[in-house]
């Protein structure tokens, strides 16, 4: 799964909100991100585009855990 916690904590350090990501993303794809749901590479590199970041800069999988 998907986390994108370091795409906010970046925004934050660069003094931006999540609207100010309204200039490259829709709205629904900002709700898609603060939920952790998927979005396509395509987003993914719009955002990196407009930080001017890496997409690891952004996100992070972290695996699901399994039940034993």
């Amino acid at each position: 799964m998907m986390k994108y916690y370091k795409l906010f904590i970046m925004l934050d350090k660069k003094g931006m909100k999540r609207t100010d990501l309204l200039k490259v993303v829709s709205s629904v794809t900002l709700a898609k991100l603060g939920k952790g749901e998927s979005v396509t590479t395509d987003i993914l590199c719009k955002i990196c585009d407009f930080l001017d970041c890496q997409p690891g800069d952004i996100m992070e999988y972290i695996p699901e855990e399994k039940p034993e």
